[in-house]
């Protein structure tokens, strides 16, 4: 962002643009998404939005950016919860995320087509990295019978699979019983796969 709102009416503006954003992305695509149409949805002076936003390309990355952080801190939360057995974990995790994707399918759809704007920013890395660690440190806690090496390689399959299995479910358009076998069905597959590295008779856990 250009500048941060300091006043309630400064976060006001920024807060009904950013909605206002979600609905020209998810109505008019990324292609066709500009500063004035937000401006109008939004009911504000273009000249304020750049106030704040110096270009659609920072507009769109805050949206992003939310939307990392936010799934980020959710998948966060449930994988460090210490007090909760880690395979029950990976289900209430794959059931989230699932959800989520569904959940906001449109504006996620959009974004991705937005990436090439943004997708090599600092902070997009640095989130990134923060989901990474995450799934490491639950692998460290899950599978300590493996190499560093080889719960890494569990934490990337875990992360590749619930990724493009939870975007191919959310683009079928499916109620939320459906979703919810969908979800159900992965996180079999993936505390299957957890349960079989664990096994000491294992080639990777010897």
């Amino acid at each position: 962002m250009r500048k941060e709102p300091r006043q309630t009416r400064s976060s006001s503006l920024v807060e009904a643009a950013l909605e206002a954003a979600v609905q020209v992305l998810v109505a008019e695509g990324a292609a066709r998404f500009t500063m004035a149409r937000v401006a109008e949805r939004a009911g504000v002076s273009v000249g304020s939005l750049y106030q704040y936003f110096p270009n659609k390309a920072a507009l769109l990355f805050r949206l992003q950016s939310d939307e990392w952080r936010q799934t980020t801190g959710m998948l966060q939360a449930i994988l460090e919860d210490r007090g909760t057995p880690p395979l029950e974990r990976v289900r209430a995790l794959t059931h989230a995320f699932v959800r989520s994707e569904c959940e906001e399918a449109a504006v996620r759809g959009a974004l991705a087509d937005a990436a090439p704007l943004y997708r090599d920013a600092p902070e997009a890395r640095e989130i990134k990295a923060g989901a990474n660690a995450a799934f490491l440190r639950f692998m460290d806690e899950a599978l300590p019978g493996l190499s560093p090496a080889q719960r890494g390689v569990a934490a990337d399959i875990l992360k590749t699979a619930m990724g493009d299995v939870g975007k191919s479910i959310s683009e079928k358009g499916l109620g939320t019983p459906d979703i919810e076998k969908y979800a159900d069905a992965l996180a079999d597959m993936l505390c299957a796969y957890l349960c079989l590295l664990a096994k000491p008779s294992h080639p990777e856990a010897q």
